[in-house]
């Protein structure tokens, strides 16, 4: 049974073509090469590129019993038990790729009635979700410690939502997606000089004067051509465009190409530059790594070409550092110096995603020594790594639990 209260969902019950060929003997040629040409293709993908599948429902299920409240709340373990909009977002995510309705539904009702932002009179301001919630140190209430939201959250709230509506057709969640998504487009982004770009947040607290303070992990092309599917009163192509404008481009602030967690962009100008302040800095980091997994999805979701090619020029560095010791750090400064002497399994899953694209024996490897051996009881490192146990499970996801529902017509 489906029942929310406070927010309200109605539910209700859940081209061939033909080629013509001339001669037999063509016919019989072509069919004995395909058939070789798929079987070896298979028996490759295989043996280099194990499914996941099993893996992702255990790991998911041990995730739901570890994180998540019967009320749909889920608990960041590593940091004050809070709540934040990510950790809600991926909730979303997650349970419906594993079409577990009853967890999305108890973690869309949660976050529903707890992060709607809210002014002074508590009126609700917009449809988007306050970033922070958790015990307020002062009072000791459990309520929202940051109203302020946080973009790349939304965006992923959203694309589940879509993802829901198709798979277990029900329009109240393209419903709720549609009216986030005018929310996003007001308050989450910006024009500038006749460019769209995607901000990390509201505009007043990332736009200063003419400069903006962009996060490139929060840019989501593949999303955003979901969104364009279902909301045609906003132009998410221009979207598309800026992101991997601004993907290309601040890279360049990296002498060996790496993203970084945060830049600073004059669009004015077109000049990027890096940020220097203590919680925003300008290296390759725990932000950073997850480009390779936004870029990566565009490639195997939509085969987008810039995709496959941002993917094969920008982790040619770690791609040459992998292969001579066998690992990577945490976090990088943009020379590709390492910060840390320590590796990251959430790095490792992101990069898995992005090397399956462009170079599966690389993914392999990192499967087989990085993420496999780090893999016990249904966890990832620990059963209190957060954000470890949804950065590894997403790498793994094989682009045939989604597809089925990127083109759908809604």
């Amino acid at each position: 049974m489906h029942l929310l209260t406070g927010f309200k969902l109605n539910f209700s019950p859940h081209p061939q073509g033909r080629i013509r060929f001339g001669k037999p003997w063509v016919l019989l040629v072509l069919a004995i090469a395909s058939t070789l040409f798929f079987t070896l293709s298979a028996c490759t993908e295989a043996s280099v590129l194990p499914k996941h599948v099993p893996l992702l429902q255990e790991s998911w299920k041990a995730y739901r019993q570890r994180f998540i409240q019967n009320d749909g709340r889920i608990i960041d373990r590593q940091d004050t038990d809070r709540s934040i909009s990510e950790g809600q977002a991926y909730g979303l995510l997650r349970s419906v790729l594993v079409n577990d309705r009853d967890t999305f539904d108890r973690v869309l009702q949660w976050s529903e009635n707890n992060l709607k932002r809210r002014d002074a009179q508590q009126q609700q301001i917009d449809s988007l979700w306050a970033w922070k919630w958790g015990r307020n140190p002062v009072t000791h209430q459990w309520t929202t410690l940051d109203a302020n939201f946080a973009t790349d959250a939304d965006i992923d709230a959203i694309t589940a939502l879509i993802v829901a509506d198709r798979k277990w057709k029900h329009s109240d969640y393209l419903k709720l997606a549609r009216t986030k998504l005018t929310d996003l487009w007001e308050h989450g982004t910006v024009l500038v000089n006749q460019r769209r770009y995607l901000l990390p947040g509201a505009i007043e607290v990332f736009r200063k004067g003419d400069q903006l303070k962009l996060n490139p992990s929060y840019l989501a092309p593949a999303a955003f051509r979901l969104f364009a599917q279902v909301d045609p009163h906003h132009d998410w192509q221009s979207l598309i465009e800026s992101s991997y404008a601004v993907l290309k481009q601040s890279t360049d602030l990296s002498t060996v190409n790496l993203p970084s967690d945060w830049v600073l962009f004059q669009p004015d100008t077109g000049t990027y530059a890096p940020l220097v302040q203590q919680n925003l800095a300008s290296h390759y980091g725990f932000d950073a790594s997850r480009v390779w997994w936004r870029v990566a999805i565009d490639a195997e979701w939509f085969n987008e070409p810039r995709a496959k090619a941002f993917l094969k020029e920008h982790l040619a560095y770690l791609a040459q550092l992998w292969r001579s010791q066998k690992s990577i750090p945490a976090q990088l400064d943009l020379q590709g110096r390492s910060l840390v002497s320590y590796e990251a399994t959430s790095q490792y899953g992101m990069l898995y995603a992005a090397f399956r694209v462009i170079d599966p024996k690389i993914a392999s490897e990192i499967f087989q020594s990085k993420l496999s051996p780090q893999y016990r009881n249904g966890f990832w490192e620990n059963d209190s790594a957060y954000y470890t146990q949804n950065l590894a499970w997403f790498g793994l996801v094989p682009a045939s639990m989604v597809v089925p529902y990127l083109s759908q017509s809604t």
